[in-house]
């Protein structure tokens, strides 16, 4: 089964304009404008995730605030681009240690105490410092 996160979209209109303190008129206004855009399912209903009802909170304080739609629209977008690069650059990240643990000669392996032990390239493996008492029989 897939998991969770605040971007699997779960609610109906009716619970996220209550989630978010709203009418869910209010919900369908920001959708045609293009605040929050919840997913839609086959039959067109909406959906609503757990990030698109924090941002409906946000629109609400904002607007409070005294910001005005497009402003909140634009602080929205910043932040939902903002977001998107994040996870680009953690799916870089990820893919180029992918790559470097890949390379041949990237990982070494060195026998000790307990075994073959596999090692960073560089690094020497921890050796014993115990003394062991031999006598021949």
């Amino acid at each position: 089964m897939d998991e969770f996160d605040e971007n699997t979209p779960l609610f109906v209109i009716s619970v996220a304009a209550e989630l978010a303190l709203m009418h869910p008129q209010t919900l369908r206004q920001y959708d045609r404008l293009g605040l929050v855009s919840p997913r839609r399912t086959l039959g067109q209903s909406r959906r609503y995730t757990m990030r698109n009802v924090a941002q409906l909170r946000q629109i609400a304080a904002l607007s409070a605030e005294g910001v005005s739609l497009e402003g909140i629209k634009r602080i929205l977008e910043l932040e939902n681009n903002n977001a998107e690069l994040k996870q680009r650059v953690r799916d870089l990240e990820q893919a180029l240690a992918n790559e470097l643990m890949n390379r041949p000669g990237a990982r070494v392996f060195a026998a000790g105490d307990q075994g073959v032990e596999s090692l960073a390239a560089g690094k020497r493996p921890t050796r014993s410092t115990q003394v062991v008492l031999w006598r021949a029989r």
